[in-house]
């Protein structure tokens, strides 16, 4: 059983010295600028406070703490002793290579230790941590870590399977093609057909 240590929670204001609003404001108005386009011209007037607005929604997994959302457990399974799985878990992302979003979904399974953990409990920390820059590959791994640090489950599985925007709408524009990438960890990793299992009611 991993035994995995919390990741800290970032503050944004504090670990990444967040600027004010009007700084970030007049980021996006430099932007516009800078692709050709007149920011103050009636069509762009308010399209900084659209973007900055946007921006505090898309990122606010910085604000977010996944072991909150995870403190409350129970103990009482009723001798329940199979994995747990949520299947579509709608992912929203942005990479942090090009802040393009990728999009696609998420499907997480445990097999319950001692603590199980309410439903909504684990779509909520794959949207917080889907609401931070990162790759897929940090995405999965941060989805399974919380899990492991805060349940002590017997095993975990994630598998998150997205498009990404930043190779579908620049670069070798290839539009059809999505990005899986998947993890598992003590039952699951030690028990091929238990990561089977899985991976056959995941796309069932």
């Amino acid at each position: 059983m991993s035994t995995t240590p919390a990741k800290p929670v970032l503050v944004a204001n504090e670990a990444t010295k967040r600027p004010s609003r009007e700084q970030a404001l007049e980021a996006v108005r430099t932007l516009i600028a800078w692709a050709g386009d007149d920011p103050a011209r009636p069509g762009l007037i308010d399209t900084p406070k659209r973007v900055v607005d946007a921006y505090g929604e898309w990122f606010d997994g910085y604000d977010a703490d996944a072991g909150k959302e995870l403190s409350r457990t129970f103990e009482d399974v009723t001798g329940y002793d199979d994995m747990v799985v949520l299947r579509d878990i709608e992912v929203e992302s942005h990479c942090e290579h090009h802040l393009a979003p990728f999009l696609g979904k998420a499907w997480v399974a445990y097999l319950p230790g001692e603590k199980v953990v309410g439903i909504s409990k684990l779509a909520r920390v794959v949207e917080i941590y889907a609401r931070r820059l990162q790759n897929q590959e940090t995405l999965t791994n941060d989805i399974i870590d919380a899990i492991e640090s805060h349940l002590q489950p017997r095993g975990v599985a994630v598998m998150v399977d997205a498009a990404h925007q930043c190779m579908t709408t620049r670069g070798v524009h290839h539009r059809h093609v999505t990005t899986i990438t998947t993890r598992f960890t003590g039952a699951f990793k030690e028990d091929p057909a238990l990561a089977d299992r899985f991976l056959k009611l995941a796309k069932g």
